[in-house]
């Protein structure tokens, strides 16, 4: 299901009320506002039926009335939350720049825009090249660290889009992750001769102060520019040895490399930057001896000194392991980096439920502090990618390469999925606990943000509306979920 820009601004204008009428039921849920009455709350839903963030309105009832179908705070609150966005990877600045000034300035302010747009306020970007740049490389190719330099192709491509996005939204985080070390650094997995490929390979043991070395000068440089680096993980997939840039790094490589290496160095800069360890799938793809991969490194006290957290994505395994990671170690933060939608899973219906379900309330639920998504933008080919990486994955926007305008934008489930939570949760919300009213096929978050204002994430996957009301101190809310749909509403109370 792909809509283009102009075709969603005429169904944003025309859909204007909300679903259903005035309760018949004092407390029903499904009443929205009308010409000239105050509308406290806003909603936006998507379902898998026509409606991409239709946005409504619905009025508040005093929290005294009677209520079917009632969820209540119950004084907990939970993690607080970074944001949510997409990977700026020089595959999507490649197609950035092609747009007119014009309307790149306007998608951007689309997707980062606080009071205009969603206001997405956490992005991922690759420490030299990766399968979506349009080459392979480092910022110190050739060998000794005092080569080190930004490459011209982030000069290029990267800075622009970043200088813009941050004119647009200066509270962004930025995660930054390598997908290789140095060619020259690398020996062949048996720590036996040197390995001078992009494609696997082991971090060499002498090279740990160099490159830790390299991610200080990086994050300086970054700085230096006004990208402030909130936090990076130490190697993109550590245990993909196929990819087009990839390193093998176990996690007793990396447990290493922290105490050796990223933490002292760190430490000698004054770096302020979270360290992430993992940043790879639910299931450890399956290597023996690397299950539990973050936790083994957790136990030792002093990697773990310098380590905020761990990172996630979802290509094997499921959401439900973050659990015993959170149960273990609470004190350490969960964030999830990256998937994919391509030629092997989507469907618009499929992957708006599911990914909505197990990544954004799969991750959340689970104490995650923020989502980030793999590639802001490809074009309508998938393009540009690297032979080796993903030739088959689609962006979280697509756009014509044969004209590289807005109208040419076709928005996928990842895109919505993004907006529905940066839209009504603000950097810094936090997680609140609920009991009452569940239904099977019902899902929903509630939140309280900085300003104070409250927000509601709702998942609905079955085939009927959802009831069910929200009831506060002062007021209550009540909402109506058509059927296979994700819901946001934010309001004051």
């Amino acid at each position: 299901m792909h809509i283009h820009f102009a075709c969603q601004l005429l169904l944003l204008a025309l859909m204007s009320s909300c679903r259903a009428g005035v309760p018949d039921t004092p407390g029903e849920p499904g009443g929205s506002t009308e010409p000239g009455q105050d509308a406290v709350a806003t909603v936006y839903t998507t379902d898998t039926s026509g409606s991409l963030m239709k946005e409504s309105s619905i009025r508040l009832a005093p929290s005294d009335a009677a209520h079917f179908y009632k969820v209540e705070l119950t004084g907990e609150s939970f993690q607080s939350v970074d944001g949510f966005g997409f990977a700026i990877t020089q595959a999507s600045c490649y197609n950035l720049l092609k747009m007119s000034a014009e309307d790149r300035s306007a998608f951007l302010r689309e997707i980062f825009c606080r009071k205009k747009g969603l206001g997405s306020s956490l992005i991922r970007v690759c420490i030299g090249g990766s399968d979506f740049s349009l080459d392979e490389f480092t910022c110190c190719d050739t060998p000794g660290i005092e080569h080190f330099a930004i490459h011209p192709s982030d000069v290029q491509y990267l800075f622009p889009v970043l200088d813009e996005i941050m004119r647009i939204n200066p509270d962004v985080k930025i995660i930054g992750s390598p997908w290789s070390c140095p060619r020259w650094m690398k020996i062949t997995e048996n720590g036996g001769a040197a390995y001078d490929k992009w494609t696997g390979g082991r971090l060499n043991p002498k090279y740990y102060e160099d490159y830790a070395g390299y991610f200080v000068r990086w994050i300086l440089a970054m700085e230096q520019q006004g990208y402030h680096i909130h936090a990076v993980t130490l190697q993109n997939e550590p245990l993909n040895r196929g990819n087009s840039m990839s390193l093998y790094m176990s996690w007793q490589d990396q447990r290493d490399f922290i105490k050796q290496g990223i933490g002292p160095a760190f430490r000698a800069a004054g770096l302020t930057t979270k360290v992430l360890v993992f940043d790879h799938n639910y299931n450890y793809d399956n290597i023996a001896g690397q299950k539990d991969y973050p936790v083994h490194i957790f136990e030792d006290p002093e990697a773990s000194a310098y380590v905020a957290g761990s990172a996630w994505h979802n290509y094997g395994g499921n959401v439900a392991v973050l659990d015993g990671i959170h149960d273990s170690w609470p004190d350490k933060e969960i964030y999830f980096t990256e998937a994919s939608i391509g030629q092997w899973n989507y469907t618009f219906a499929g992957c708006l439920i599911n990914d909505f379900r197990d990544i954004f309330l799969g991750t959340l639920g689970r104490w995650g502090k923020g989502v980030t998504l793999w590639n802001l933008m490809l074009d309508d080919k998938g393009r540009p990618n690297r032979p080796g990486g993903c030739t088959t994955c689609f962006g979280g926007v697509e756009i014509s390469s044969s004209d590289y305008s807005l109208k040419g934008i076709t928005r996928n489930s990842h895109y919505y999925n993004i907006a529905h939570c940066s839209k009504v949760l603000q950097p810094g919300a936090v997680r609140l606990g609920t009991k009452g009213h569940e239904a099977e096929g019902l899902t929903y978050q509630w939140y309280r943000n900085p300003d104070g204002s409250y927000a509601l994430l709702l998942l609905n996957e079955g085939s009927a509306d959802a009831l069910v009301n929200f009831v506060t101190g002062k007021h209550s809310l009540a909402c109506r979920v058509p059927p296979r749909a994700i819901q946001s509403v934010v309001w004051t109370d």
